[in-house]
């Protein structure tokens, strides 16, 4: 397997480009599943999450053509399977999102259970809670969800609980459904609105998207329509993060600041010098980082995607931060590594406390989910000595040619490709 090397110790300084959010593109791909004409995407990542997503579409008959200049179309007028099979959908949860577009469209899907995950539960029942309201008849046969539907009828849907990707496959199934669907307690994330924003462009009805209730007017049919994806808001907390620890100045291109709110505030808070525009964060950081302590929540509440980096932060700062992780149970296991690194941190259920210290110390370490290898790099560059990062490839499911991007404002960092057998 591949794994990263690095050197701590350099400031950060330059210009990085925030790349398109995995996230938003991820529902926006399998929107095309709702159209036979072609849909065109602008600013799409080049991670291992899309090219699966790609792939699964590809099996049901999905056209695409991917460039290397962030711009995918796709045409899903020849769709011959209406599956998602598990060897695909085990790799990434989030092909559960090709059931509301399947089931809107052509009436049917058979989808593959996602399984385990490993930072905790990501129960579908809201999904299916949500679809059977609709009118869909839905059983649990061999590990897969069939369901079924002449046609969606609209429904008043309150999930009881804030899902993301519940929001998303539920609205993607109403916008061909017949009538009016409200859905109550929805997610409101900026990736939704991207999402909306995009079904919108193909002719669908929605209103109330970015709120907690929306609605949606179903239509006979979507057309194409051409999209560019938001900018990456965890990507771009991630090197704001970065410069914390490791000190220094960098302008972030193309970013989305307007989306990032809890993630800023938190990062001055802990002593970054920060300023935006439209589309673009300068941050610098000339100092040892403060303390921060903070509770994960559902947007616009700081992003469960960015306790990990936000901890890396606070090992070395001064002071005791207290972080408490509400929306996953299993999303401390980055806390061993960074303990391996010489960091002080004591957990206790959803709570870790996080004592500072004054410097980590480099050492080989494993990653264990996206985020937290993006924290393990955050410390690799603020330790003293070496750090190698193993077990990448979780990094390379949601952070685009992240090595590259730091390297070119003066890391230390190399990437080190597995040895051929």
């Amino acid at each position: 397997m591949d794994k990263l090397q690095i050197v701590g110790g350099n400031r950060l300084n330059g210009e990085i480009t925030v790349s398109g959010a995995k996230n938003a593109a991820l529902p926006i791909l399998c929107a095309s599943l709702l159209t036979a004409d072609t849909i065109t995407l602008q600013n799409v990542p080049d991670l291992n999450d899309i090219g699966t997503t790609l792939r699964l579409l590809g099996r049901m008959g999905v056209q695409s053509e991917h460039g290397h200049d962030g711009v995918v179309q796709l045409n899903a007028a020849q769709v011959h399977s209406l599956e998602a099979p598990y060897e695909l959908v085990k790799t990434m949860r989030a092909s559960i999102l090709v059931l509301g577009p399947l089931l809107s469209r052509f009436g049917e899907a058979r989808v593959s259970l996602p399984g385990g995950c490993a930072i905790g539960q990501r129960p579908v029942d809201q999904h299916i809670k949500g679809l059977e309201a609709m009118g869909a008849e839905i059983k649990i046969e061999h590990g897969f969800v069939v369901a079924k539907a002449k046609r969606l009828k609209g429904a008043s849907i309150r999930t009881d609980m804030v899902t993301v990707t519940g929001t998303e496959n539920l609205m993607m199934a109403a916008v061909l459904a017949e009538g009016r669907t409200t859905l109550e307690n929805a997610a409101r994330e900026p990736e939704i609105v991207d999402l909306a924003e995009l079904l919108i462009k193909m002719g669908a009805r929605i209103q109330g998207h970015g709120g907690d209730r929306i609605t949606i007017d179903g239509v006979d049919a979507l057309h194409g329509a051409s999209h560019q994806v938001v900018a990456d808001r965890i990507e771009a907390g991630t090197f704001l993060c970065a410069v914390g620890a490791a000190g220094g100045e960098i302008v972030l291109r193309r970013a989305a600041p307007g989306t990032m709110g809890a993630t800023l505030d938190k990062l001055q808070e802990a002593g970054l010098s920060i300023e935006c525009g439209d589309d673009w964060i300068r941050c610098s950081m000339n100092k040892r980082p403060r303390a921060t302590g903070f509770r994960t929540r559902e947007y616009p509440g700081l992003p469960t995607d960015m306790q990990a980096q936000l901890m890396a932060l606070n090992t070395i700062a001064d002071g005791t931060a207290v972080i408490v992780e509400n929306i996953f149970e299993n999303r401390y296991m980055h806390v061993q590594e960074l303990v391996r690194m010489g960091a002080q941190i004591d957990i206790d259920g959803h709570t870790a406390v996080v004592t500072g210290v004054p410097q980590l110390s480099g050492a080989t370490v494993m990653a264990t989910d996206l985020r937290a290898s993006a924290s393990l790099v955050i410390a690799g560059l603020a330790a003293f000595g070496e750090t190698t990062v193993e077990r990448i490839y979780h990094l390379d499911r949601g952070y685009e040619r992240m090595e590259e991007k730091l390297r070119s404002v003066g890391a230390n960092i190399q990437r080190v490709k597995r040895e051929a057998a």
